[in-house]
């Protein structure tokens, strides 16, 4: 199936790559689905980046992105991301009441 015009192209990367998060974020967790990946921040911020297809980034829509976005739902309701584990398809997350 083709992909939607203006849809992102994510790049998929047999190796380690830098990456570029907040400056004053500390990573707490990671894990990678088949085309996603999730970070927990020590914070307790959620960020996930790659391809969303199925809405497993969490961001409300089924946007692919290449870089990594805040969950903002999260800490909209008042909600701390404790541990992460992604599927491939989907992203479970752990969560705390704040």
């Amino acid at each position: 199936p083709r992909e939607q015009p203006g849809a992102a192209f994510i790049s998929i990367q047999a190796f380690p790559a830098l990456l570029d998060l907040p400056q004053d974020v500390e990573v707490g967790a990671v894990s990678c689905g088949s085309r996603h990946t999730a970070v927990v921040t020590r914070g307790g911020e959620l960020y996930t980046w790659g391809w969303g297809k199925y809405g497993q980034l969490g961001h409300g829509d089924s946007a692919s992105s290449d870089r990594p976005r805040r969950v903002e739902h999260l800490a909209a309701e008042g909600l701390r991301a404790q541990e992460v584990v992604c599927g491939p398809w989907n992203t479970y997350v752990c969560i705390l009441e704040q």
